[in-house]
């Protein structure tokens, strides 16, 4: 797991004292890890750690499910390149 993704594991275990862990594929909406309070503040916190803009209208849910789908899609090029 990147340093990168690394972060974004932290900020959602430090909303969800009550978890210690969070397995990759785990689906992060559907088990109100992330949730549409918590939404926009966690698109944000994604721009911030990859150093990319995200387009809100181009950005698929999916893409946000697991940190194995977030790694691919914001981190996939800091992992192999």
């Amino acid at each position: 797991m990147s340093t990168d993704l690394q972060q974004v594991k932290a900020w959602i275990l430090k909303r969800h004292p009550e978890r210690d862990d969070i397995d990759p594929d785990l689906d992060l909406i559907e088990n109100r890890l992330i949730d549409s309070l918590s939404f926009v503040e966690f698109v944000f916190l994604l721009e911030q750690v990859s150093g990319n803009p995200i387009d809100m209208d181009t950005l698929e849910v999916d893409d946000l499910r697991s940190l194995s789908s977030i790694e691919a899609r914001f981190f996939a090029a800091a992992v192999t390149g």
